[in-house]
């Protein structure tokens, strides 16, 4: 049995606006829906899913799109400026300790 996959209201709205970005994408370089899914190597149906930002398509679907329209470096920015995880990590590193003062050659 598949598993559901479940999402909030934000992230049902950003998957949403990455499958009209990506069928925008497509319409302005005047591809057809059968065009972008025979050269990602999906179905139409997968496409269209796809263009609706459904969570349950494949990660390497969405990427084989993005490819297609030449759009693959978009891809690698996907986390790739980690701001929170990097204010989280400095706060967890500790200054290091100072050994004590020496008093002078007594």
């Amino acid at each position: 049995m598949k598993e559901r996959v479940v999402l909030t209201p934000r992230a049902k709205r950003i998957m949403n606006e990455l499958g009209e970005n990506l069928k925008l994408a497509r319409l302005r370089r005047k591809l057809s829906a059968e065009q972008i899914a025979e050269r990602a190597g999906i179905s139409r149906v997968t496409l269209w899913q796809i263009e609706k930002g459904s969570a349950t398509v494949a990660m390497g679907a969405y990427f084989q799109v993005l490819f297609v329209l030449g759009l693959e470096n978009d891809f690698q920015k996907i986390a790739a400026d980690d701001s929170l995880g990097r204010k989280l990590q400095d706060l967890g590193l500790k200054p290091k300790e100072r050994a004590p003062k020496r008093k002078g050659n007594e």
